[in-house]
């Protein structure tokens, strides 16, 4: 079975929409070569790009950063508990509704996060907090450039 990467989905949502590469290329303002090279695996969209694909197929856009991104991500907080597996600090990020309502995170930016934390043990909450924010800030740049 292929694996599955964010080149396989963007070619199966264009299949399933009956597009060539260059009808995707002109909703997405790239070139067909980008299309290409994005299908095959050999370039990752922009954070701008993420969100017209998002957009286009009416995908969730938070969903598509950890596909696109994270789940090839090495983890500088990595250790023998290995990817794949929730550590403490996830739980207890996640069962802090205070923090959640304080910071406004939303269920899809939860799953985000969860999926962050899968990626390798985290020391603190915090880091959840600094990758959230991070997240939030590449996401308002590319919105205030448009």
């Amino acid at each position: 079975m292929p694996k599955k990467t964010f080149g396989s989905l963007l070619k199966q949502k264009r299949q399933e929409l009956s597009l060539s590469r260059q009808a995707l290329a002109d909703r997405l303002g790239v070139t067909a070569a980008h299309v290409s090279w994005l299908e095959a695996g050999h370039r990752r969209p922009s954070f701008k790009l993420l969100q017209r694909v998002a957009d286009n197929f009416d995908l969730d856009v938070h969903e598509l950063l950890v596909f696109c991104y994270l789940g090839e991500a090495k983890s500088p907080w990595r250790d023998n508990q290995g990817p794949g597996k929730l550590d403490n600090v996830w739980k207890r990020f996640a069962a802090n509704e205070g923090l959640r309502v304080k910071e406004r995170i939303s269920a899809s930016e939860l799953k985000v996060l969860e999926g962050i934390s899968r990626l390798g043990r985290l020391s603190s909450e915090r880091q959840l907090l600094l990758v959230l924010r991070s997240i939030r800030l590449a996401f308002d740049d590319d919105l205030m450039q448009r």
